[in-house]
């Protein structure tokens, strides 16, 4: 069992900020997120797209933002349980324990609910023949991109990610483009790239048409493709990948006994501790009088919710509010001369 002053769900960029204002306090912190990477909604909808309300920051990208705030948070060594989720939390006295589906335990006196407006999990094929290829030849992202070289790849869908991995993996790849419609929703460079790729023959474009079945025993062979005329293609295929988009959703954390309002959960402003003494909810998820779904709301909410964090994980210890231009100590836990 894992234990440290605060349980962090959600590495997002209030979940990270919130690292950084208990690591300035001499808390040490665990991060989970049902994500494969650090950055949440920034890097999952919009790594490309610019920001323009960070303070201090005139304009940045998702993850842009999301790298600044790792660096910012380096010299704590946090450690993140990545594509984990949280499936119990119990109580023991002042403390709580939580259960993950990989069977990891953390215990902590404090929990902060960075979880924007819940856990993302990738939309899937509607196919259900294809669930037990997941993992070894079905996917939903891609983690290392030479796992995918000199393969016969076929993406499904049509929006950035789709387009972007369709470029990047022709590369080494032959890549088949396949979308139920004929209009892309990504970016119209990428796609009239791609439509150079397709007369250079290293990518496929098919559309409109619906994946029908896949063929394979412990790994696809090939798939089957239904055109809305009718037609049917059978295609050889190694690695299927599916870019559908994110679906949103709360999962277990609407049965902790929290006060929720609708899909958010009811906070107190001065704190931001739920009605469960230790559990706080930051960001997107926390809802109060006058709350505004902004970044900077979020950077707010974790500043103040980390006092509360420290008089909880240190109860015979006065909490003592410092500048980090002028405290000492604050520089030294920054690593900073």
């Amino acid at each position: 069992m894992e234990k440290t002053d605060v349980i962090i769900i959600g590495a997002g960029p209030v979940g990270l900020f919130a690292v950084h204002q208990l690591g300035i306090k001499g808390l040490k912190a665990v991060v989970i997120d049902n994500l494969d990477k650090a950055g949440g909604q920034c890097i999952e909808l919009y790594p490309d797209k610019p920001i323009y309300d960070i303070p201090a920051v005139p304009e940045c990208t998702g993850e842009e933002l999301t790298n600044k705030l790792l660096e910012q948070i380096k010299p704590f060594k946090t450690k993140f349980f990545l594509n984990e989720r949280v499936n119990e939390v119990n109580q023991e006295k002042e403390n709580w324990i939580i259960k993950t589906n990989k069977n990891n335990h953390f215990f902590a006196p404090n929990i902060i609910i960075a979880g924007g407006v819940g856990s993302f999990e990738p939309r899937k094929l509607s196919l259900k023949d294809a669930e037990k290829f997941e993992g070894k030849s079905v996917f939903y992202s891609v983690r290392n991109k030479e796992d995918f070289k000199d393969k016969n790849i076929s993406i499904f869908g049509g929006g950035d990610s789709a387009l972007d991995w369709t470029v990047e993996l022709s590369k080494f790849s032959k890549v088949n483009l396949i979308h139920r419609r004929d209009e892309f929703r990504g970016a119209p460079h990428t796609l009239s790239e791609i439509k150079k790729l397709e007369k250079e023959g290293k990518v496929s474009l098919k559309t409109p048409c619906q994946l029908e079945s896949v063929e394979g025993e412990k790994n696809i062979k090939s798939i089957t493709i239904k055109f809305d005329d009718g037609k049917i293609e059978k295609i050889n295929t190694d690695i299927v990948l599916g870019f559908f988009g994110l679906i949103m959703k709360l999962g277990p954390i609407a049965e902790w006994g929290l006060n929720m309002n609708k899909k958010t959960i009811k906070v107190n402003p001065e704190n931001f501790e739920t009605n469960k003494k230790g559990i706080f909810a930051v960001g997107d998820i926390c809802s109060y009088p006058g709350k505004l779904r902004l970044i900077l709301s979020g950077f707010h909410e974790v500043a103040l919710a980390s006092v509360e964090c420290f008089k909880r994980a240190r109860p015979n210890e006065k909490y003592k509010f410092e500048f980090t231009t002028s405290s000492t100590t604050i520089k030294d836990r920054l690593g900073k001369k």
